[in-house]
């Protein structure tokens, strides 16, 4: 079983509190410093692209419509740092105040296969920034406090119930077999099947007596399983157990 299902609140306490401390973690860093989870970035670049998904995630859900936008999101201005910081601050309440006013279940695409509906984004843009407030703190400090276990754990059910299902992992794509993941601080467990043409999020609470046999496990905070399907933290963080390559194949960064 996973997490509890969550709610527009929720998300948007969890991007309240990521959003401030991405800006408290930027305003700590210097804008040339590399990001060293993303290879090829600075922290000016982390910045850009964060205001920019922003922007891009809002004109989208405003349109009300579940058809895909037309063209691609665009690259961030070209402006002077502290420039740079007042175009994300404006970028982020924007966002923020417009997820705050949509109803949860007005029309709005998204790239998924869940439902096209506003409250994917309210869920997508908690996450995008926790991942890349994790990213800021890394660049300012060297140290990033870990993701809220309840957040997180819902991180790792949407990399399995939407970034996976959408084709878009980024592990080796020729294994096949059932992995099982367990949070140690969530009481939450998953077991997926990998298949030739995806994956499937196995229902064990209501499909099964047991749990399938499972060629692979991963057992961790709720955390360091997030952050490692991200790519942000290597798998050895990780309690392993079975096939290593059958977990890597559900990273998705």
């Amino acid at each position: 079983m996973s997490a509890p299902s969550r709610t527009k609140e929720f998300w948007l306490n969890a991007l309240r509190h990521e959003g401030a401390a991405f800006r408290t973690a930027v305003d700590a860093a210097r804008f040339d410093a590399p990001v060293p989870p993303c290879p090829g970035w600075t922290v000016r670049d982390l910045v850009g692209h964060l205001g920019s998904v922003y922007r891009w995630q809002r004109a989208n859900m405003l349109r009300g419509v579940t058809t895909a936008p037309e063209g691609g999101r665009p690259a961030p201005p070209a402006l002077g740092n502290d420039e740079l910081l007042a175009w994300w601050d404006e970028a982020y309440a924007e966002m923020l105040g417009s997820l705050e006013r949509i109803d949860p279940d007005a029309p709005a695409w998204n790239w998924s296969v869940q439902p096209h509906k506003a409250i994917f984004w309210h869920r997508r843009m908690a996450h995008e920034t926790a991942i890349h407030r994790w990213d800021a703190q890394v660049s300012s400090t060297g140290l990033s406090e870990p993701i809220e276990h309840n957040l997180a754990a819902d991180g790792i059910d949407e990399v399995l119930d939407s970034w996976l299902p959408a084709g878009r992992g980024t592990g080796p794509s020729h294994r096949t077999g059932v992995v099982r993941l367990e949070a140690t601080d969530a009481e939450a467990r998953w077991a997926v099947r990998i298949r030739v043409n995806g994956v499937t999020l196995l229902d064990t609470d209501s499909w099964f007596d047991a749990e399938p046999d499972a060629q692979a496990a991963a057992i961790g905070t709720a955390s360091d399983l997030d952050l490692a399907l991200w790519g942000r933290v290597p798998l050895t963080v990780l309690t392993l157990q079975g096939d290593a390559e059958l977990v890597n194949a559900l990273r998705v960064g």
